[in-house]
């Protein structure tokens, strides 16, 4: 019980850490990147862009860690499952990292960029349109991929468990829903002001479930049906 206790607050910890790195990393960088001439002003905030990718990556570790926190608990149930968790949440922890690295590139190109002047930075620019852009299709379009998987494993799991009240499991399947549609709806350009209403759900349930996971830890293995067969079983023989 205790070992269980302390899984569980690890990993409520380590959702909490990735959801917190991810949220504050990414509108950290964003803040610099979305100002019109951004390759002009990145290589004098270089340390800020290291801190916005330090704080990516540490999602990224806090994404691998809450696998392994969970294997052992999701590995009661079927180690088939344990494993494909584990194994899509190492894939979204590596697409996670790619993405971290397109600001390091922003700010050498944005020292090129300084130094090549206004005359002949036109390379240099479309350089960091096309890192701007591919870091967007991978946070936009393939991180969600891979998180809605590894969530719909989770909380299918954890709904059928019940390790944790069922409420938490299906705010979480409907906020996995949500999510998707939002990155249904990115692939078509929708605004992401707007989108970001889709992808709401889900934050505030992990946000939760860390929460619920620290304070309260798992629930006991649901054990009604087992008790009510071995009951049955019991009476049978005693009838004969």
């Amino acid at each position: 019980m205790k070992a269980s206790k302390r899984t569980a607050r690890i990993a409520g910890a380590l959702f909490l850490t990735a959801m917190v790195t991810s949220l504050v990393g990414g509108v950290w960088l964003e803040s610099m990147t979305a100002v019109p001439d951004y390759l002009s002003t990145l290589s004098d905030n270089q340390v800020p862009v290291v801190i916005g990718v330090l704080l990516e990556l540490v999602n990224c570790a806090a994404v691998v860690g809450i696998a392994a926190a969970l294997y052992p608990v999701l590995k009661g149930q079927s180690e088939a499952l344990a494993v494909g968790y584990a194994g899509i949440r190492v894939v979204e922890a590596v697409v996670l990292s790619l993405a971290a690295i397109g600001p390091l590139l922003l700010v050498s190109l944005s020292q090129a960029y300084v130094m090549a002047g206004t005359g002949d930075a036109s390379n240099t620019q479309a350089l960091g349109t096309l890192v701007m852009d591919v870091r967007a299709q991978i946070a936009g379009l393939l991180t969600p991929v891979f998180f809605g998987l590894g969530a719909l494993l989770l909380y299918g799991s954890l709904y059928q468990t019940r390790l944790v009240p069922r409420f938490i499991s299906i705010w979480g399947l409907i906020g996995v829903a949500s999510m998707l549609t939002w990155n249904l709806v990115n692939a078509f350009g929708l605004t992401l002001g707007a989108a970001m209403v889709f992808g709401l759900p889900i934050i505030l349930n992990e946000i939760f479930l860390g929460i619920w996971l620290i304070v309260r830890g798992f629930n006991a293995p649901d054990t009604a049906g087992a008790t009510g067969e071995v009951d049955s079983s019991t009476r049978l023989a005693g009838l004969a």
